[in-house]
């Protein structure tokens, strides 16, 4: 069985009335399907099971240009700002009245499970490029 934390976010449907429009609009999602793809990230720790799917245009050069090197941060690090910064996204993914709609799923992140070092990397460099793009506190400091 495997466990899934997925992530959606940034996804647009273009709908166009005009059928003067519809080459334009077959054109921009082939565009945004090319785009999709290159901005999916997908970690897996096969041994344990579990896996991580990001899918927000902009995160893979975020994470290849701003986020710190593999390593930077120990696994405890992560864990607990994980844990932290999870905890804070569900509770805004339950109140879509107050948050609206950046939050439209809940995290399913147990931090009794060791996920592995590659899948806590992802999640937490995930979670620092929604704060900084959104201008959002999920709490504590952010890095930059």
């Amino acid at each position: 069985m495997k466990y899934n934390i997925l992530l959606l976010s940034g996804l647009i449907a273009l709908i166009i009335a005009c059928s003067s429009k519809k080459k334009i609009a077959s054109d921009n999602k082939h565009l945004s399907e090319i785009s999709s793809k290159n901005d999916t990230v997908r970690i897996a720790n096969d041994s344990l099971e579990y896996e991580i799917i990001i899918i927000d245009p902009g995160f893979n050069s975020w994470l290849a240009s701003r986020a710190k090197p593999r390593g930077f941060y120990g696994q405890p690090y992560l864990e607990n700002k994980n844990r932290f910064w999870v905890n804070e996204w569900n509770a805004r993914a339950m109140n879509p009245q107050r948050f609206g709609e950046l939050y439209q799923m809940q995290i399913d992140y147990k931090p009794q499970i060791n996920y592995g070092y590659e899948v806590n990397y992802l999640l937490y460099n995930y979670l620092v490029f929604f704060q900084v793009t959104n201008n959002q506190k999920l709490g504590g400091i952010i890095p930059q």
